[in-house]
């Protein structure tokens, strides 16, 4: 089982019709966000798909700090 949670939010692929596909993942147990490109080393996004993985970049950000926030004691 992976630590790592995939964006479902987020279906991005490159614009040239290639399987080519973009993946957002928090880590749960440390927070740490991964971006990943799938099967190449980079992706030709347009620009609705390149707002679609600054969105998952910006909700994996907040899940992360929700999981690497300290507990408050009271």
């Amino acid at each position: 089982m992976s630590a790592y949670s995939s964006d479902p939010d987020l279906n991005v692929q490159d614009v040239t019709g290639s399987d080519i596909e973009v993946d957002v993942a928090t880590n749960l147990l440390n927070g740490d966000v991964r971006l990943s490109i799938l099967w190449t080393q980079e992706i030709l996004l347009s620009a609705d798909a390149a707002d679609q993985v600054a969105d998952a970049l910006r909700r994996a950000a907040a899940q992360s700090r929700s999981i690497t926030a300290a507990p408050t004691t009271d």
